[in-house]
């Protein structure tokens, strides 16, 4: 299951590689060491979790996820992952928007919990790894797409873009956020290939279900409608 994509602020190199290494099992993740480059990447909007150290270089966590909620309107879960573990460091925390705070020596059975609640709750992750949304059932598992009792055959990177949809209905999604969650910001692909893969998707979904839920946004992006579900 790599569809889910997890940004990693911490700038202890080993605990980060560690994190890397464990949390690979469940997502895609990237890693940053630095408070202003971490914050950057989360102005991305392409992922659909962050564990957040507090006490970075350049800019701290608290000041990162200030600017996150009240600046940037981001609402991707927060997990504040940190050695400040007084009560008032916590407050904080919650106060400015952190989903859960979890103190450091931790095990790390219980952050995998925690992460997966919170993809959970945020619907990025349902139970047996499977995403419903009707007439859509994803097995993200064996990366297969059921839709109204017959499988809808996608290649890989087809895939992929339903799943973000998915995770993202009625949510405008700009080409610039698809090709930096499908390919990477330093894939040396045009980026014109995601005008490719959507008009294949496009056509798949159409063929399957007579459904064109996929809008294009002159200008902005795209934005997978469930209304269009019905």
């Amino acid at each position: 299951m790599k569809e889910l994509h997890i940004l990693i602020i911490e700038d202890d190199e080993s605990l980060a590689q560690s994190l890397q290494l464990f949390l690979g099992e469940i997502a895609q993740t990237t890693v940053s060491h630095d408070g202003f480059e971490g914050q950057m990447l989360g102005e991305e909007g392409i992922y659909d979790l962050v564990v957040l150290d507090l006490m970075l270089p350049q800019v701290n966590g608290y000041d990162i996820l200030k600017h996150w909620r009240t600046e940037s309107h981001l609402s991707m879960p927060v997990l504040i992952l940190t050695a400040k573990d007084t009560l008032d460091d916590k407050v904080h925390g919650f106060e400015l928007g952190a989903d859960d705070y979890l103190t450091k020596p931790f095990h790390r059975e219980e952050l995998l919990m925690r992460v997966k609640a919170l993809l959970k709750r945020s619907g990025h992750l349902g139970n047996d790894n499977q995403m419903v949304v009707e007439p859509f059932t994803i097995d993200l598992s064996n990366r297969t797409v059921t839709v109204r009792d017959q499988q809808l055959e996608l290649n890989g990177k087809e895939f992929d873009l339903l799943v973000y949809f998915l995770q993202n209905p009625d949510t405008i999604i700009t080409k610039e956020q698809i090709f930096d969650r499908l390919w990477g910001f330093e894939s040396e692909t045009a980026i014109s290939v995601v005008e490719v893969y959507m008009s294949n998707l496009r056509k798949k979904i159409k063929t399957a279900t007579d459904l064109k839920p996929i809008k294009t946004l002159r200008n902005v992006g795209y934005m997978f409608e469930t209304e269009e579900l019905d």
